[in-house]
């Protein structure tokens, strides 16, 4: 199928989740996750209507940016953030969802305030004991939190996480629960920082997520395709 088939079918099924969980389909944003795509790819599903999408590598957005035409779209990184890679990601990026630590959060202060734009970040939390997952420990996020008041280039506009892959996506359904309550309790120690926002779930569990609480899924492999790399996770 298409991009912008594919596109359809995944509003669908957020639409579907949507209704399960009385929620509002507009209360979830789908972010295409465009990591490894081709600019024609992107500008595919932006004629689809994407106007969110995802990269994961600082370096990889740099060289494909240039060859993008896409007014209203707006950019994330959603890959593991190197603190020497910083600025350039505040250049680059509308968004940084993968903030792990005071000290990648103090650089992309730094930078965003050069470049006189506030940045938006996510937290990113690592739930499981996977060595291969970044993040910070559920209980180390206030940290960046009550830094806040210092980093006036910074937007902290929630949480993200990534569960282990699982074969049934149910069995993914805790850890989408415990970055909900981990938010509400944040939300309720820190009432001038409610935290809105939940990226969670991806193209293999993003219903669950959204039944939890997800108010961003970030879906790749549903939309363009797999991706060459066998070894890569579905995103």
């Amino acid at each position: 199928m298409s991009i912008s088939e594919n596109i359809v079918r995944v509003r669908q099924a957020i639409g579907a989740a949507c209704e399960r969980a009385a929620r509002s389909e507009h209360d979830v944003t789908l972010m295409a996750v465009s990591k490894t795509q081709p600019a024609a790819a992107l500008q595919e599903a932006y004629a689809a209507g994407i106007r969110l999408f995802g990269e994961n590598k600082v370096q990889e957005f740099q060289q494909k940016a240039p060859a993008l035409n896409m007014p209203g779209a707006r950019f994330a990184l959603i890959g593991h953030l190197q603190s020497n890679k910083a600025a350039k990601a505040a250049e680059l990026f509308h968004a940084v969802d993968t903030v792990d630590s005071v000290k990648i959060a103090e650089r992309l202060n730094t930078a965003a305030l050069a470049l006189n734009k506030t940045l938006a970040i996510l937290i990113e939390v690592k739930l499981s004991s996977e060595e291969s997952k970044h993040g910070m420990a559920p209980g180390a996020v206030s940290e960046i939190l009550h830094a806040a008041a210092h980093l006036p280039g910074l937007s902290i506009r929630g949480l993200m996480t990534v569960p282990p892959f699982f074969d049934d996506p149910e069995d993914a359904r805790p850890y989408f629960r415990q970055l909900r309550e981990l938010r509400n309790s944040l939300a309720a120690t820190h009432p001038q920082m409610p935290l809105p926002e939940l990226s969670m779930g991806m193209s293999h569990d993003f219903a669950v997520a959204i039944e939890e609480g997800s108010t961003c899924v970030r879906i790749g492999t549903a939309i363009f395709g797999a991706r060459d790399d066998p070894a890569a996770r579905p995103a």
